[in-house]
């Protein structure tokens, strides 16, 4: 799998993206980023496993612990991947608001009012007297 795929991969889990989440504050235990779930440390260690292979995550030993840190770097080929469809959307999103822009002043552009045209032959002609 290629490295894009499998950072899409360990991102795609809310469980992962809330580890990253809590890692992007600084490193911390495998105990502490356990702690919040309702899940067994194994459990959060399949997780960590995932992003660590990802490159999302590098796991250390200091003693007894196993500190993680967040490797932000590993993010950066989704953000290139990104990039050219946040140019094709803002370029999109540029021409509607030129268009929306236009079809605004043309709407709000005072319009000539003309009056009605009467045929004489439909109306009577004013007398100046009225009827009595």
């Amino acid at each position: 799998m290629d490295r894009l795929s499998s950072t899409f991969q360990a991102l795609a889990d809310p469980t992962r993206r809330a580890i990253l989440a809590r890692l992007a504050l600084g490193e911390t235990s495998v105990g502490e980023l356990a702690a919040p779930f309702d899940m067994s440390q194994p459990a959060v260690s399949k997780h960590l496993k995932v992003l660590e292979r990802s490159g999302l995550i590098s796991r250390s030993r200091d003693a007894q612990t196993r500190p993680c840190r967040l490797e932000p770097q590993a993010l950066k080929s989704v953000d290139e991947w990104l990039e050219d469809y946040r140019r094709l959307w803002e370029a999109r999103l540029d021409r509607l608001e030129a268009y929306l822009a236009k079809v605004q002043h043309r709407v709000a552009k005072p319009r000539r009012k003309t009056r009605p045209q009467h045929h004489a032959s439909k109306l009577p002609a004013p007398t100046g007297r009225k009827k009595s």
